[in-house]
């Protein structure tokens, strides 16, 4: 597997593995339907959160990354621009793989190389809003324990922060992301 930054012609790769990753939340559709249930009419929000991402200000090219094996995009995370106050600071997501290459090591290996890329360009932190039970395991905690909380609240429950190397504990307060965070 190697892991790389996205290319211009990946797109419609990505947009498979997040269609892929995510069709079991978004009505079933990975074909684990109910016998004569009609087939889904439209993609994960997933698929299409990452097209906007790229049409807007706070997309990183540096820090949307895919991993490939044998030739094929199985897995895909980026890393764009939020803020907590006047602190610029890092949202992931999403981060998806392949149904078919679930399980074998290719969400870690993209979270390490998406996290050692943020820590390398200086940044302090980098938030999401994931399962409690995954990404632990990369040294995220509740937000509320470094003193940062997303605008929106019902959010709080699930919003993790991951502190880098250049962390300051001044940065507290209110986490946002890039606006189509919200356009979903």
């Amino acid at each position: 597997m190697l892991i790389r930054r996205e290319r211009t012609g990946d797109n419609a790769a990505i947009d498979a593995v997040h269609r892929s990753a995510f069709a079991r939340e978004f009505a079933n559709a990975n074909g684990d339907r109910p016998p004569g249930s009609p087939a889904p009419t439209a993609d994960p929000v997933e698929v299409g959160l990452v097209r906007l991402l790229r049409d807007n200000s706070g997309w990183m090219p540096t820090l949307s990354m895919v991993a490939e094996s044998h030739d094929d995009i199985v897995g895909h995370v980026c890393l764009t621009r939020a803020g907590v106050g006047p602190f610029p600071v890092l949202a992931l997501g999403p981060i998806g793989v392949r149904a078919d290459a679930q399980a074998h090591g290719v969400g870690s290996a993209l979270m390490h190389a998406a996290l050692g890329a943020a820590d390398a360009l200086d940044e302090p932190l980098v938030g999401l809003l994931g399962s409690l039970d995954y990404y632990p395991r990369f040294g995220f905690v509740p937000g509320v324990r470094l003193g940062i909380v997303p605008d929106q609240p019902d959010w709080t429950s699930h919003f993790q922060i991951r502190a880098l190397a250049a962390y300051d504990p001044e940065i507290k307060g209110e986490f946002r992301y890039a606006d189509p965070f919200y356009e979903l």
